[in-house]
């Protein structure tokens, strides 16, 4: 079992300075103050998370965002750029428009998971690896995130017309039968929308992922197995 120190002098919230001393990642897990300092430390990740999809250049030049593009999506885009690649600019610009329509969606559902976080959760958190916290909010909101921008990334790309534009470009490949399966020659609106959806949901956890990795050991720093 690992053990944490958590540093001297943490500013949590408000600003307050809070002293601490050593304890075993089970002690901490138990109180309210290891339970603040995961929440703290996952909204700080979130509100990162949220400046980067409120701010339409800020998401197109994210690399986290770009990782995030599913493979389906990724090899559509590469069709694409033999073929009409000022439609995959466009279509990137318009998932971006479409992350700064729903994050006022996103930002609600993942604040109200880190609230519920308990005692067991930061337990986990503490006797895992690096990126624990963010793992455990995806597990808890992922699907409920997909389910609740789907929707409204849909009536996003639908506006722009990119479906059909893209399926103009596309017309008459096979290569869309062997990547959407069975004799499929066109991307439908729902699927693209499935895909965008997934890597606006994605791109934000890999957001969060990187910040907690990058700013763990301000928090916590490992003392040993």
């Amino acid at each position: 079992m690992k053990k944490y120190i958590i540093a001297a002098a943490l500013v949590i919230g408000t600003g307050a300075v809070i002293t601490t001393s050593v304890h075993s990642c089970t002690t901490l897990a138990t109180t309210d103050l290891g339970l603040s300092i995961i929440k703290k430390f996952l909204l700080n990740g979130i509100d990162k998370g949220a400046n980067v999809y409120s701010n339409r250049e800020a998401f197109l030049q994210n690399n986290m965002v770009d990782k995030a593009l599913p493979k389906q999506l990724r090899e559509i885009n590469s069709l694409l750029e033999k073929v009409a690649p000022s439609l995959v600019q466009k279509e990137r610009a318009y998932i971006a428009d479409a992350a700064v329509y729903t994050v006022n969606i996103s930002k609600p559902i993942l604040v109200n998971a880190v609230n519920s976080l308990n005692a067991q959760d930061v337990t986990r958190i503490i006797n895992g690896e690096k990126g624990t916290a963010t793992l455990i909010l995806k597990e808890k909101t992922s699907q409920q995130l997909i389910t609740a921008i789907t929707p409204k990334v849909e009536e996003q790309l639908n506006q722009y017309g990119i479906v059909k534009s893209i399926n103009t470009a596309l017309a008459g490949s096979n290569f869309l039968g062997s990547l959407l399966g069975g004799n499929t020659t066109t991307v439908n609106s729902g699927g693209l929308s499935q895909l965008a959806s997934e890597q606006l949901v994605n791109g934000i956890f890999n957001i969060i992922e990187d910040y907690e990795v990058q700013n763990s050991k301000s928090l916590l720093g490992p003392l040993g197995k």
